[in-house]
């Protein structure tokens, strides 16, 4: 008997002519190892865990790949690999329909008792709203913090938030641990499960809180969160954002404001796993005491995924009881001797609760969401497919979520099948290419699998590997000024499609001027610089259609300077 190692197969894999599929599977060390290494994040800490952090390459041992031609060589730019599709959905509500007889005789019996709950809700949300505004009557100088006497009033619109989440069936609230003092652990960070979170801190800590420039617009909430000294940020403005860390940083520093709570998930899950943290509570470097919060239930999931608000209430108010749990877990300080980052500091607190929730960690961020959200609004069979794990893609790919959702835009108008994938007849109509030898070299760059469908994940991360390419602007400078007449400041349609033509030589009128049009962004008949730049960042995928003429023979000083950065 032949003698083995550990790391001989158990039996000879017999000589085939098909496909294999080789995984690359990388440990914890390695991973951490790498990660430490790389540069940090400005606005966000990916987490790696296992089971999505193993990237899926596909080796043809019938060399089909290697034949294939990389269309994006000339820029620099290589074949690529997509991770995993994660198989958790941070967002989906398990219980989003009544289902089962249990749950429709619940309703039936409860709802004489939900007409009651209901007009509690709006006796005591007028109190608190009214409340609220006697608080805040007067009060100019809103820098600083609130008087005393206007706190003491804001009492009433505490116990206003209490008889709420009474009404909801929250009659009983479960707590282990205390709140540490304000003066040991300034800033309080939770996970964010529902709405019902923010009620209970500002009924349990009257905190002031961090929160979108949208909720101000709120009827009613709006009042009561001004009164909290509330700090807004718009997520999508990095002025916005800085503004708000200086604020947190000022407001902690103070021991006459209240203490800060900050929901670093950015937006509400499941509770079923903790996604990727926004670093915000963690910049200052103040000390952080996290809270976790439970929705025990069997019939009922409470959670605020993808779910509609009013949906939500309805059985929130049609169940007997409502089961929450908070739990205050020790504080949690930088590490001053080894001057922690904030990247560091906010992956030991996301471990913290992680570890006391029992849950995993992804890379999931609110982009995901907002993914999700528009591939449901397109009634695709299985949104959840098109989530990306957008913390991860911002770190590695320098894609924000604005800008995966213009992909998505455009992946949705290539008609996915119910799985999903976009075949190649559908790919080349939306990208106005028709069927040529480049379109097919440039489905086969995306296709990483070589199936003949391609995914949005596939699509997205083929797109943002080239668009990251360093001569990626370069190329696209260069490539307008070989495309315009001397002299001119714009191309014409005619300019356009001889240049393309190098590439395809076939291209026809009708072709042509579809290309044209969607160049023409203003539709003024011609195509100016910051139109032919701006249209190739929304399609990267494109710029292969002037590789011939940056790569002619008579290349220009700049363009040869282009081709010996990429050597």
């Amino acid at each position: 008997m032949a003698d083995h190692d550990l790391t001989s197969p158990f039996l000879p894999s017999p000589p085939s002519d098909h496909p294999h599929l080789i995984l690359d599977v990388q440990d914890n060390d390695r991973l951490n190892h790498h990660h430490h290494q790389d540069q940090e994040p400005s606005n966000r800490v990916d987490h790696f865990n296992l089971c999505n952090q193993n990237c899926v390459r596909y080796a043809c041992n019938d060399d089909n790949q290697l034949d294939s031609r990389n269309p994006y060589g000339f820029i620099g730019s290589d074949w690529f690999e997509v991770p995993r599709q994660p198989t958790v959905n941070p967002f989906r509500n398990h219980t989003k329909e009544i289902d089962g007889v249990y749950e429709w005789l619940k309703i039936l019996i409860i709802f004489p008792i939900m007409i009651v709950r209901l007009v509690l809700f709006g006796v005591c949300l007028a109190v608190g709203y009214l409340a609220t505004k006697l608080a805040l009557a007067g009060w100019k100088d809103r820098q600083n913090p609130m008087p005393k006497w206007r706190c003491r009033i804001m009492w009433v619109t505490r116990f206003s938030a209490r008889c709420i989440l009474f009404t909801f069936g929250y009659h009983w609230i479960k707590r282990k641990g205390k709140p540490a003092p304000r003066e040991s652990a300034p800033i309080v960070v939770s996970n964010h499960v529902s709405y019902i979170d923010p009620i209970f801190y500002f009924y349990e800590m009257s905190p002031t809180i961090v929160a979108s420039e949208s909720h101000d617009s709120i009827p009613f909430v709006g009042t009561i969160i001004r009164a909290m000294q509330v700090i807004y940020v718009n997520r999508f403005s990095s002025s916005s954002r800085k503004h708000a860390v200086n604020e947190i940083k000022r407001k902690a520093s103070c021991d006459k404001f209240p203490r800060l709570l900050l929901f670093p998930e950015g937006t509400t899950t499941n509770g079923k796993v903790i996604i990727s943290f926004q670093l915000g509570a963690f910049i200052p470097g103040h000390t952080i005491q996290p809270v976790i919060v439970r929705y025990p239930h069997v019939h009922f999931d409470q959670s605020w995924g993808h779910i509609s608000l009013a949906k939500l209430m309805f059985r929130m108010f049609t169940q007997f009881h409502n089961f929450m749990e908070v739990e205050y877990l020790p504080v949690i300080s930088p590490l001053d001797h080894e001057k922690e980052s904030a990247v560091s500091f906010s992956g030991r607190t996301s471990q913290a609760i992680a570890t006391a929730l029992n849950v995993v960690q992804t890379s999931h961020s609110y982009g995901d969401l907002m993914l999700l959200v528009k591939a449901s609004e397109s009634k695709q069979e299985n949104p959840s497919a098109y989530m990306v794990e957008m913390a991860r893609v911002e770190l590695l790919h320098h894609i924000n979520s604005l800008e995966a959702v213009d992909f998505l835009d455009k992946f949705l108008a290539m008609n996915p099948d119910p799985s999903g994938r976009v075949n190649y007849h559908n790919f080349v109509e939306v990208l106005r290419l028709g069927a040529c030898t480049l379109s097919e070299e440039i489905f086969s760059y995306i296709d990483v699998e070589k199936c003949g469908g391609i995914t949005f994940k596939q699509f997205l991360f083929g797109s943002a590997n080239v668009l990251n390419q360093p001569v990626f602007r370069q190329a696209c400078e260069l490539a307008f000024g070989r495309c315009i007449a001397a002299g001119s400041d714009s191309i014409s349609e005619q300019e356009l499609g001889d240049s393309i033509r190098l590439a395809i030589p076939d291209l026809n009128e009708e072709k042509a001027h579809k290309l044209f049009d969607l160049f023409d962004i203003d539709s003024d008949g011609k195509i100016s610089k910051d139109e032919f730049l701006a249209c190739l960042r929304k399609n990267p995928l494109l710029i292969a259609l002037f590789s011939p003429c940056l790569l002619q023979t008579d290349l220009s000083e700049d363009s040869t300077r282009l081709r010996e950065e990429i050597v």
